[in-house]
């Protein structure tokens, strides 16, 4: 299959791995309300952080199941069996059941995707996810014409995911995505970061990711798809609709209601690196026609 996307952005682009890993560390200890408070005014001299340790980086990550603690993730996700794993397709589609990751990716075109990567806490990175386009799974399983929307649902297992014991959130995690949306070739299911297999703290082994869409929404470690006609609950929205809308779209002219997101600060360049201008649909003008005459004030 012929690789049909192509980007403006090259691995020159593209945050070091060692800034990715360590995202969640440097927010911690300062709280996002602080990050989110920094101005380009203010002094150089908080731009020199050096980076952690190998070690110390990848004990900060943040996956609720393992635990809301900075370093609980990656000292917990280990716990986290992906191998076998399989993925349910079921709802409005014509070939219903339970497929084996293995098989999926038997027929799959993996290609690997360099995006920007736009956080509701207004930072952001680029990254070189591996994956394959989800409107190739949907093919698969041949999407019914009375489909509207797909329902996500991240895996649940309290034996393995210390963090569910706490009802930070309702497990399972749900997401969900306008079919339309589902199918538009940017949005991929990604299977490995950095030419590697995705780290279980980065929602192993299987997960999605929507460019355009604030992170959250890019729901990790999925264990079913399902086909609806009617709009599906995500857990963000669930726990605080005011604040976290259904499509989430990147919008600089949205604000969150605890902070602006006119303006984003790319990782990389030390704590207080100077902050851009957030683009409109973080900067992927192509999904525009997808809210053509859709209120994006009122549909956040």
């Amino acid at each position: 299959m012929a690789k049909r996307w192509t980007n403006d952005l090259t691995h020159d682009d593209i945050t070091p791995e060692r800034v990715f890993l360590n995202r969640r560390q440097l927010i911690a200890g300062l709280g996002a309300g602080s990050i989110l408070a920094a101005t380009p005014g203010q002094s150089r001299a908080q731009d020199a952080l050096e980076p952690n340790s190998y070690e110390d980086i990848t004990n900060y990550c943040n996956y609720y199941e393992f635990g809301t603690g900075k370093t609980d993730p990656a000292a917990n996700a280990h716990t986290l069996t992906t191998s076998p794993w399989s993925v349910k397709i079921d709802g409005m589609v014509d070939n219903p059941g339970d497929y084996a990751l293995s098989e999926i990716m038997e027929k799959m075109t993996i290609e690997e995707r360099i995006y920007r990567f736009r956080c509701v806490e207004a930072w952001s990175m680029v990254v070189p996810w591996n994956g394959f386009e989800l409107a190739d799974l949907l093919q698969m399983a041949g999407v019914k014409p009375e489909a509207k929307y797909v329902a996500f649902e991240t895996v649940l297992r309290p034996d393995e995911m210390p963090g569910v014991r706490y009802p930070v959130l309702d497990w399972p995690y749900v997401e969900g995505l306008r079919l339309d949306e589902a199918k538009h070739p940017l949005t991929i299911m990604a299977t490995g970061l950095y030419g590697k297999p995705l780290p279980n703290q980065n929602g192993a082994p299987l997960r999605l990711v929507v460019p355009w869409k604030y992170g959250f929404k890019s729901i990790k470690s999925i264990i079913r798809i399902t086909l609806t006609d009617t709009q599906p609950p995500t857990s963000w929205n669930k726990a605080n609709a005011r604040e976290y809308g259904f499509y989430s779209n990147v919008n600089p002219e949205v604000d969150h209601p605890r902070w602006s997101q006119a303006t984003e600060r790319p990782l990389g360049g030390g704590l207080f690196s100077r902050r851009k201008p957030t683009l409109m649909f973080n900067g992927y003008d192509e999904v525009a026609g997808l809210y053509e005459a859709m209120d994006l004030r009122k549909n956040f």
